[in-house]
């Protein structure tokens, strides 16, 4: 009986990672669709990694006599610089799509990689201006969108109610935008990866529970970068509300 379960239990388990494996492809194949409408050099660029790793790997072996061995493992390699390729092509054109409307950094926070512990919105105002906050290896960094002279003000304010809570640990502040004393979207993960590790995990998880009483100021931002067509007023209306 014992024998039985365990096999549908495996069955339905492999059912489900081919349906996941099925779905995963499907998103990928919608992307790739999308981004060859908004970007006509995609497929020339992948196509042209694809034959130049092939070429290259194709001619040392020909020195070798063993072309016909390292061809496929070019086309192998090619194939993996045409994904790399296409993901970055991607991502840039997802960021430029979402720069410079309301929420996009917050957006951009809740999609980075690594061990970051992001709160969106800690600050706000109902102009859609916003401060987000994010913990990590470096210490405190407070991320701030909208418009620059409102923002600046927003953004010493947080920092200082932070720094009553956590002492000397390093608190860093960068405003997003494409002005002069600003940082681009698109640059922002790299930023928060250049910045030094002054803290170890736990010391991270201590900083956390801290600032986890601070609570947020202001109304949330909409899920997200605003729709370029999206009313203001609509939106502010329903901040307002909440």
């Amino acid at each position: 009986m014992a024998g039985q379960q365990d096999k549908e239990a495996a069955k339905q388990a492999k059912k489900e990672k081919r349906a996941a494996s099925k779905a995963r492809r499907g998103q990928l194949f919608e992307a790739f669709k999308m981004q060859r409408k908004e970007d006509p050099w995609l497929i020339p660029w992948m196509v042209g990694a694809i034959v130049v790793v092939a070429g290259v790997l194709f001619g040392v072996g020909f020195f070798f006599n063993a072309q016909w061995v390292l061809l496929p493992l070019g086309l192998i390699l090619g194939g993996l610089l045409a994904m790399i390729i296409f993901g970055r092509r991607v991502q840039r054109t997802v960021y430029s799509k979402a720069d410079g409307q309301p929420g996009a950094a917050a957006w951009a926070l809740e999609n980075l990689r690594g061990r970051w512990k992001v709160t969106p919105t800690v600050a706000a105002t109902t102009q859609l201006d916003a401060v987000h906050r994010v913990l990590g290896g470096p210490g405190v960094v407070l991320v701030a969108e909208g418009a620059p002279h409102r923002v600046k003000t927003l953004l010493a304010q947080e920092k200082k109610r932070v720094s009553r809570l956590i002492g000397d640990t390093p608190i860093y502040d960068v405003t997003i935008g494409n002005e002069d004393g600003q940082l681009p979207l698109k640059k922002l993960q790299g930023y928060l990866m250049k910045l030094p590790r002054n803290l170890k995990p736990a010391q991270v998880d201590a900083l956390e529970a801290k600032l986890a009483a601070l609570g947020n100021r202001g109304a949330a931002l909409p899920k997200g970068p605003m729709p370029a067509g999206a009313k203001m007023r609509n939106v502010q209306r329903t901040i307002r509300r909440r």
